[in-house]
């Protein structure tokens, strides 16, 4: 039997190779749970790299996949900002117009006579050089009712109204006591206006964009349509065409894009799902 000769070793006298901060918070991000003051005194400490290390860790961030997406980004709006974007005019004439947009309230239903009035009330009282726009957004819907398709116009938020102005104290009280508004949303005496991000998303139903023709062959307004019906999933319907005329069955899904509708029919004592236009049933 061969006699080991291996010295003991005391465990305590030996100093780990590293002892940063770094690899503390990577200890501690591996435990269940993480220790928030363990992390903060390790920012404290911290050089640059290492902070970004230890709140990369404690985010579970993966440095190298965030700055891919962000190249990824930038790469996107580089693509749109070449030409590829439909709304790249209205984009540069909407950061080019003075003011910032503001959100107010007013009844639903009034939002085009709140919209008239503040217009006139702006002229009546000399407020032009503060308040210079006021819009309404509207959206196109395809309505389906009893399997008839109707196009129809609809304001796109109901209950709101769009301003774009120079906040100050006389066009703060312009359009606060304009009738028919009930607030401005955000602070009621210091509104908070829209980044411009948000303001275009609201905004660019009412662009026009190259190459969109209404019905007419005129220049059409860049609206998504929409598509509504008044089936609802779980209804009972009729058949009227088709191989199951007469029968009923229930609704299961609903593809307004497509005007059609998945409903299950009972053959030979088992639901059986069965695709229908919406033309072909009717409601019970």
């Amino acid at each position: 039997m061969t006699e080991n000769n291996t010295p003991d070793i005391d465990l305590e006298d030996v100093e780990p190779e590293t002892d940063s901060v770094e690899e503390a918070a990577v200890h501690v991000v591996d435990d269940s749970e993480v220790n928030l003051d363990e992390a903060l005194e390790a920012l404290d400490s911290a050089t640059d790299d290492e902070a970004d290390a230890i709140v990369d860790d404690a985010l579970d961030i993966d440095s190298a996949t965030e700055a891919a997406a962000s190249v990824a980004a930038t790469d996107d709006e580089a693509v749109i900002a070449e030409g590829d974007d439909p709304f790249a005019d209205f984009r540069a004439e909407l950061r080019a117009k003075p003011g910032k947009w503001y959100v107010i309230h007013s009844y639903a239903g009034y939002e085009k006579r709140v919209k008239q009035n503040i217009e006139n009330r702006v002229i009546a009282m000399n407020m032009q050089d503060s308040i210079f726009e006021i819009q309404v957004p509207m959206e196109d819907v395809v309505e389906i009712k009893n399997g008839q398709r109707k196009l129809v116009t609809r304001v796109r938020i109901p209950s709101y109204v769009l301003v774009r102005m120079f906040l100050n104290e006389d066009s703060w009280s312009t359009v606060r006591h304009t009738p028919g508004v009930t607030g401005f949303v955000g602070n009621a005496h210091n509104p908070i206006p829209l980044r411009f991000a948000e303001a275009f998303d609201m905004l660019k139903s009412t662009a026009d964009v190259e190459g969109a023709r209404s019905a007419g062959g005129f220049k059409a307004k860049s609206r998504d349509v929409q598509v509504t019906t008044d089936f609802e999933v779980g209804e009972t319907v009729g058949i009227k065409e088709g191989a199951f005329a007469g029968l009923q069955g229930t609704i299961s899904e609903i593809h307004p894009e497509a005007g059609k509708l998945s409903i299950f029919i009972n053959v030979f004592g088992r639901d059986t799902a069965v695709e229908f236009a919406f033309n072909q049933v009717e409601k019970q």
